[in-house]
Formats: structure tokens, C-alpha cells, sequence
């Protein structure tokens, strides 16, 4: 054999790269040095597209094993060395490689106390709403109910009802490795993420100690028996009616919903907008009911519900309504024969039949037109006066109101009312898709609404559906377009979930970004922290475990095992229960993860006892997590349990009746973002205020799932970071000359501050909406790889700088927020933000100088492309 004819040559360089790996592992400088040597070697075997000598007989080969140790070493190399840029991989993720290499043995290193924090308040610090599940360690594999929505381990989806995410992949050796920052010659894409850091071959279920909370409502009230065996939902669109007294209003597409004990109410909104708010107002457009009305009626119930609908139950008057999001009709199913009160706050100008008496025109003084239509002939009484009654009636009543009081919408609606939808779920089916599938009764095609950001990621290839362009209803949300079809795929473009930035940072640039490190890694103190709060003491967490990611990416491991004290200092006693004066409970009463301080005061850590804002604490806990276990592998395996169980209480995606958890807590799957209200009734309906710490919450949750190689985490992780940030782009970032919202409002505003299901306030919780740089920044923080997918509109950015900049001449403003400003004009003017950024005296307690440099030199040259970094292939820097 000769390997100059390339025979054989696999098997040589593969024994040659398995040592370059393994001497890279254990010594990440050198394999800094080496790398494109390394790449060059396992590039003369991979892309061997034929061989230099024929033989007579074709080709051969003797030994397969040595085969298999040259693609297996040079897959080894690829863990070794993470991608400059990253990537979409095909099948299940889009992910840099996760792994590094052991860090230099711990130290007991001396550190001084850092200064107080000139730290703005943060979003969920000013929240004034009123005053968890289980934490547990996965099963064994053969038992483990994961993250995965799906068994297949290529896709995350075909889901399974029995799945949970409590429980990672099985067990394997450790196989980690600390990745020195990438050569800017030799941009490389990664291989698909490998099992790193798997669990106890028979993890046992782990739970944090349980609570009685003394704040919590008493789910029974409203919720059907059979239910609560089972979590229930604390950030549904139904929320309210599980509330209190149960009677405000919820927003459903396109119908305000509100319910009574003896009344189903429904408003058709109208908008009203102003420079400072835009507001849907309820008004009692019609209420249906039983004629007679019950001596003592008993509370409405909530019977069943699936992602886009819930069926309320009047036990006192035969009715059942079938509420489903994006329905152009409330249905309603009356058992037994009972007589039916239409009523309304308006005028009646007409109530006329059609000739079988199957379908109702109620003309109102508010110019609104309503069809009732009905499963078989009923006699409504048509004087004209409110209520309008019937005959005794069983069988479906649908409502629909009339768009523009056009009739020619009529052709529309007659067709597609006998058939009836009576619950809806959103299914992970492929990677970066979800598909709408919804159970239906009675005959013809299922009419459902679409919003603009279901039309954007509506596949007309892969949904059997027709989109009817002319049919609108108008929304808060803007226009509702009818949809024909049993079920909607909705797909949406991969983002980039990396440790490290997506460009890399200069060598140039190591030196001023290393001083600022040295510095900020130097002042961490686990002793000197004083806040109990579990929002701000997450934010410390994530900001030391930023430290460590920017470490490696500019090739300073030195300072690693200090941030790994602090880390371990500062999160271990939140995992064990040590934590003096707060720390992690389960309460079994709805299903999910309190606080000691939130199990007894809901005030208490902005509501967190009241499941509110979950995602947003619990990600700043699972990023410092995946982190540390990123650079220290056996800490990892240790606590791996609980980190699953924080991150299941805000993602588990099953619904097994065993879960401790309810299926992704804040996430809506009808509007495509978070909510962050918890348990507080409002008028408004659920709110989000800071979309990028909803982001970070799931991307966060992605990186847990590079780093204990469950792809399945990965995946879910990913999509819905993906979705929340179309979603922030779509209706939180008002773009000039948008039509989503009022005239005023978009002329005054570029950023929603907080956004309800009913409402967009100009306004943060914590700053009136002068105070544009807290809008600003309450939509940007964390500053992380993936802010880049989150803005990525270079022309938008430039708007939102020259409309915050301005305010930041106001006397008080705090040095934080300006950073957060100066981080977004940095995508565009690197140099004039540079000099800003050196020039603060402060920082927002979640960032660092250290960060705030990271971002300007990572940004890439002046005028290249912004957004999702370069998809440059590994192999295409050696054709």
C-alpha cells in the first residue's frame, strides 16, 4: 500500500487524528495552535472522492474497524473544536458542538467583593399584580418520559402523549471538552451534538420538598373533578376563568369571552388607540342562556381543555360551550330541552329566520349583524326586543358575527356552520414545525382564523388548506384571515443556538476584552451577594456563567476555575434547599416549582408563588446551570436531576397523567409567545413584558440539551425560541409605517412595553413610557449569541437607536440601561459604540463590561450582513 496513491488513507490519518483529539482535549492552546493543520490532515480523507491507482479488480478493504477509528477520530476532532460560525443541521438541531475540555483542576481562589451593582430595575422588579411542577429527576430510560415531543430521535415531534421533560437521555461517559475559541482562518461547522453528560443508568424521581402555599387559589372552584388529579395550566388563554369569581373577560380570536354562572357573554371588540396605548373594549354584544334561570346556580366549569380550546360547562342550564382560539363562531352544545335567552346591551333592529328556521339575522344599533345558526329548526321570537327566547331547543347553536355587516360574507359562513370544532392541539412534528390539528363534529369544511404570523409560517405544501384572502375579521393582532382545513402546518426558519458567538471575535480584540475579564471575574463574590430575590439572583448566576462562555471564546481559561467556584457557590445551595431565606418548594395544588418567600407572600419574588413570570427566573438559573455543567462535567451528572426538574416546570411538553408539571406553562400555542401573568386576574388578560428574557428562557433550555446531549431538549428548546422571536418581531417591535397598530401609536412608538391579550401599553411596569431606554432594554437582556436572531432588522435597529437615544439625555438615567442602547447601535456603528460602552460607570446586574465588549467585537466587520451569523460549511475551506 502506498499513500501517496491514497490507498489505505483513512486508516494512517485516522490514527493520527485520534491523537490530535485527544491531545486537543486535554490541551485546548495547543489545539488552538494546530488546528488548521488538524483540519488539513482529516480533510485529505473526507473529502477523498476517488482513488489515484485503479486495480483490475475494483476496489477493497480489509479492515472495517480501522475504517470506522478513522471517522469516528475525525468526528472526535469535530467535538474538540467548536464551529466560528454555525449552522441548520438537517434533521433535529441547528447547534455548535457543546463540548469542552476539562478546565484546569479547581482552586480555592481569593476573590474581593464586587462593587454594589449599578444595576437598573428590572422588568419583573416594579410588577404590582396581585398575589409549582415537580421537580424531578428522570426515570430510568426505559421508563423516561422526556422532553422529546417526539420518539424519534431526528425530529421533535410525533408526539406522545406520555412524554414529559423531565427525563434526559440515558447515561454514557462523560465526554466534554472546553472548546478554544475558533481560528478566524478556519471557520468550521460542528458535527451534530453528541451525548455528553447522561444520567444514572436508574435515576430515581426527584422532587423539591413539598408546600401547603398559603396564596395559591383553590383550583377546585372551576376546574372539573377528573382535572385535578393532573397539573393544570397558570398561564392559559383562559386563565381568568379559573379566577376569582371567575368572571373576566378572555380574549379567544376574535371574540372576547365572558363567563357567569348563569351567562356566556360575548363581545366582538372594538379598538381604540391613543399615542401612548392601543385597547380592546368589551362590551356585551350578546349573551346566551337558559331561559329559565336556576334558584341557586351552581359555578360554571371548566370540563376539558387542549392548547386551543376549553369547553365551559353550565351545569345550571344545559349549556356547554366549546371556545376554541380562531373559531369565526362560539358554539354551543344544549343537552335536554331547554329553552335559550339571547340578550344584548344594544337595539334590536331585526331578528329574521331563514325558511327552515335553521338560521338566525340579528341586526343590532351598533351597525353589528350577528348569525345564529342552529343544528335544527328552533323559533326565536323576532319582536325586536332583548332577550330573544325560544322554544324549548337540544342540539348546537353557533353564533358568528357578520365581518363588515357585509352579506356577501354570508356565502362564506352558511356553508362551513354545520361543522363544528370542539377542541384543538398543536402537535411537534418535524424539526421547526408544528402542526394545528383540531377534533370537529357535524359535516362539511372546519372555517378557522389565521393571524399574521400564521400566514407567515402557514405551509400551503404541506397543509391540505385554503386560504380565503377576502375573509377578515378584524383583531388587536391584527386582521384574522379565514383558513379552510381539518389541520394547519406551520413552518418557521431555524435560528442558531451556539455557546459562542455566531462570528467570533478577533484576535485583534482579545487583549481589551481579556483586561475587562480579568476584572469583572475578579470581583465575584458569592459572599457579598445580599438579594433573597430568585429574578435577581438568577441574573448573577448568568451573568458569572457569561464570563466563563467569553473565557473560552477568547482563548483565557485561566480565569475558569474561579467562575466555576462562584457558580457552584452560588447555585448548589438553590438545588440542595441550603439557600438561606428562599429557595425552590413544589406545590401539588396546580402542579409546579414556588418559593419559600413566594409559597407565603404573593408579592414575593414579582409573583413567583403565583406562577407568574417562570420562564424568566428559572432560564436565568438553567443557563448558569448548563454552563457549569458544560465546564465541569462531574458537577453536571451530579445535579443533573434537579436541573431538569427547573427546566420541566416551564417546559415539560406531555401530558402524562403522572407529570408534575403542565404542558409548557407560558407558552400560548394560538399566538405563538409567552405570557408571564401567573395566576393574576386581570380584565386585560395575560401580558408579557420582556420578550428576550422569554427567549433566553428556551434557548437556555436548548443549551441544557447540548450539554447532556438530549436532542429531544435541543429541538423543543430551539422551536420555540424561534417562535418567540417571530413573534417579539411581530408585535412588539413597531416598525415605521406598520399597520399593526393605530396611526399615534406607531408614529410615537417603536417598542410595545408590555402586551396584553387585550391591550399594548406603551408603558413598562417599573417606567412611564418616556423612559424609552428601560423599553429598550427590558426587550434586549440578557445580551446573548441568540439576541442576534432577535435583532436582526439592521434597518429597524438604526430606527429604535435614533428613537431611544434621545431620552438618554434625561438627568437620573441609569447607566445600565444605556449600555443595552449602546449594545444595538453597536451592530452598526461598532467604533462610536465602543467609545460610549468604555465610558460607563455602571452596568445592569445581569451584564459586564466584559459582555458589553464581547457583543461590539463579535459583531463582525463594518457593512457585513447582520442576524444569523454565516452558515459557512465545515468542509468548504478545503475545496
Amino acid at each position: 500500500m502506498k499513500l501517496t496513491h491514497q490507498l489505505a488513507l483513512s486508516i494512517h490519518l485516522g490514527y493520527f487524528v485520534y491523537a490530535i483529539s485527544m491531545l486537543t482535549k486535554i490541551d485546548p492552546e495547543w489545539g488552538s495552535k494546530y488546528r488548521p493543520q488538524a483540519y488539513s490532515m482529516a480533510m485529505e480523507f473526507i473529502n477523498c472522492c476517488e482513488r489515484l491507482t485503479e486495480f483490475w479488480d475494483g476496489r477493497n478493504q480489509e479492515s472495517t474497524s480501522e475504517a470506522l477509528n478513522a471517522y469516528y477520530s475525525a468526528a472526535l476532532m469535530g467535538l474538540t473544536f467548536p464551529p466560528h460560525g454555525s449552522y441548520p443541521i438537517p434533521t433535529i438541531v441547528q447547534k455548535e458542538s457543546q463540548t469542552m475540555s476539562s478546565p484546569p483542576p479547581e482552586e480555592e481562589s481569593e476573590t474581593t467583593s464586587p462593587p454594589a451593582p449599578s444595576s437598573p430595575p428590572a422588568e419583573d422588579e416594579c410588577e404590582t399584580m396581585s398575589p409549582t411542577a415537580d421537580p424531578s429527576s428522570p426515570p430510568p430510560e426505559e421508563e423516561s418520559e422526556t422532553v422529546s415531543p417526539t420518539a424519534d430521535p431526528s425530529s421533535p415531534a410525533a408526539e406522545d402523549e406520555s412524554e414529559t421533560m423531565g427525563s434526559p437521555p440515558p447515561e454514557e461517559e462523560s465526554k466534554t471538552l472546553s472548546s478554544p475559541p475558533p481560528e478566524e482562518e478556519s471557520q468550521t461547522k460542528s458535527l451534530p451534538p453528541q451525548q455528553t453528560l447522561r444520567p444514572p443508568t436508574a435515576a430515581a424521581s426527584f422532587l423539591f420538598p413539598e408546600t401547603q402555599s398559603t396564596v395559591l387559589p383553590d383550583p377546585s372552584n372551576f376546574f372539573s373533578q377528573d382535572l385535578l388529579s393532573s397539573p393544570l395550566p397558570t398561564e392559559s388563554f383562559f386563565q381568568n376563568f379559573a379566577l376569582k369569581n371567575g368572571d373576566q373577560p378572555e380574549y379567544i380570536h376574535p371574540y372576547a369571552v365572558k363567563s357567569s354562572s348563569a351567562a356566556l357573554t360575548i363581545s366582538y371588540p372594538s379598538l381604540s388607540s391613543t399615542s401612548a396605548f392601543t385597547h380592546q373594549i368589551f362590551t356585551a354584544d350578546l349573551a346566551i342562556s337558559a331561559t329559565q334561570k336556576p334558584d341557586s346556580p351552581q359555578p360554571q366549569k371548566i370540563s376539558s381543555f387542549n392548547d386551543l380550546s376549553v369547553t365551559l360547562d353550565f351545569p345550571s342550564s344545559n349549556l356547554s360551550f366549546f371556545l376554541v382560539r380562531g373559531s369565526p363562531f362560539i358554539t354551543c352544545s344544549v343537552s335536554n330541552a331547554t329553552s335559550l335567552s339571547i340578550s344584548t346591551i344594544h337595539s334590536i333592529l331585526s331578528c329574521s329566520p331563514n325558511d327552515s328556521k335553521t338560521k338566525y339575522t340579528i341586526k343590532l344599533s351598533n351597525n353589528q349583524t350577528w348569525l345564529v345558526y342552529t343544528s335544527s329548526p328552533i323559533d326565536l321570537a323576532t319582536n325586536c326586543l332583548s332577550p330573544i327566547t325560544s322554544n324549548e331547543f337540544s342540539g348546537i347553536v353557533r353564533i358568528a358575527i357578520l365581518p363588515d355587516s357585509d352579506p356577501k360574507f354570508e356565502a362564506t359562513l352558511d356553508p362551513v356552520s354545520p361543522c363544528y370544532p370542539v377542541s384543538g392541539e398543536a402537535v411537534f412534528t418535524k424539526p421547526f414545525a408544528l402542526e394545528y390539528k383540531w377534533e370537529k363534529k357535524g359535516s362539511g369544511d372546519l372555517l378557522m382564523l389565521a393571524h399574521p404570523l400564521h400566514l407567515q409560517l402557514l405551509s400551503r405544501e404541506d397543509s391540505d388548506v385554503t386560504v380565503l384572502e377576502d375573509f377578515k375579521v378584524k383583531s388587536i393582532d391584527g386582521d384574522l384571515v379565514g383558513v379552510v382545513g381539518d389541520s394547519w402546518s406551520l413552518k418557521l426558519d431555524p435560528i442558531l443556538i451556539t455557546w459562542h458567538s455566531n462570528r467570533g471575535v478577533g484576535e485583534e480584540s482579545y487583549a481589551e476584552i481579556v483586561s475587562a475579564l480579568v476584572k469583572d471575574v475578579g470581583e465575584l463574590n458569592s459572599s457579598a451577594i445580599a438579594t433573597k430575590s430568585s429574578y435577581f439572583y438568577g441574573k448573577l448566576i448568568a451573568r458569572a456563567a457569561r464570563l466563563a462562555l467569553i473565557a473560552e471564546e477568547v482563548a483565557h481559561l485561566d480565569v475558569i476555575p474561579t467562575i466555576k467556584k462562584f457558580l457552584k457557590e452560588t447555585i448548589e445551595p438553590w438545588l440542595a434547599g441550603t439557600f438561606g431565606g428562599n429557595g425552590f418548594l413544589h406545590d401539588k395544588k396546580w402542579g409546579g416549582i414556588v418559593t419559600k418567600q413566594g409559597a407565603t407572600d404573593s408579592g414575593a419574588d414579582f409573583g413567583f408563588g403565583l406562577y407568574s413570570g417562570h420562564h424568566y427566573h428559572l432560564g436565568y438559573f438553567v443557563y448558569g446551570i448548563s454552563v457549569l455543567a458544560k465546564i465541569d462535567p462531574a458537577w453536571g451528572r451530579k445535579y443533573r436531576a434537579q436541573a431538569y426538574s427547573l427546566t420541566a416546570d416551564y417546559l415539560t411538553v406531555g401530558r402524562h397523567s403522572d407529570s408534575h408539571y403542565p404542558r409548557i406553562r407560558c407558552f400560548d400555542f394560538y399566538k405563538l409567545h409567552s405570557w408571564r401573568s401567573g395566576l393574576n386576574e386581570s380584565a386585560d388578560g395575560r401580558n408579557q413584558e420582556s420578550t428576550s428574557e422569554a427567549v433566553n428562557a428556551y434557548y437556555s433550555a436548548a443549551l441544557l440539551g447540548l450539554v447532556y446531549g438530549d436532542t429531544h431538549l435541543v429541538a423543543t428548546g430551539s422551536m420555540l425560541a424561534a417562535l418567540e422571536i417571530r413573534a417579539a418581531q411581530m408585535w412588539w417591535h413597531v416598525k415605521e409605517g406598520s399597520n399593526m397598530y393605530g396611526q399615534d401609536f406607531t408614529r410615537e412608538n417603536r417598542l410595545v412595553g408590555i402586551l396584553w391579550s387585550n391591550k399594548r401599553d406603551s408603558a413598562v411596569c417599573f417606567a412611564p413610557s418616556e423612559w424609552k431606554e428601560c423599553r429598550l432594554g427590558i426587550q434586549l437582556l440578557p445580551l446573548l449569541p441568540i439576541t442576534e436572531a432577535l435583532f436582526s432588522d439592521v434597518s429597524f435597529i438604526r430606527d429604535l437607536v435614533t428613537w431611544t437615544l434621545p431620552a438618554l439625555s434625561r438627568e437620573g438615567v441609569g447607566e445600565g440601561w444605556k449600555g443595552f442602547v449602546y449594545a444595538l447601535e453597536g451592530i452598526y456603528d461598532k467604533e462610536g459604540a465602543l467609545g460610549k460602552i468604555k465610558s460607563l460607570n455602571g452596568h445592569d446586574d445581569g451584564n459586564s463590561l466584559t459582555n458589553l465588549l464581547w457583543w461590539i467585537h463579535s459583531r463582525g466587520k463594518e457593512g457585513e450582513e447582520v442576524g444569523l451569523g454565516h452558515n459557512v460549511s465545515w468542509s468548504g475551506l478545503y475545496h
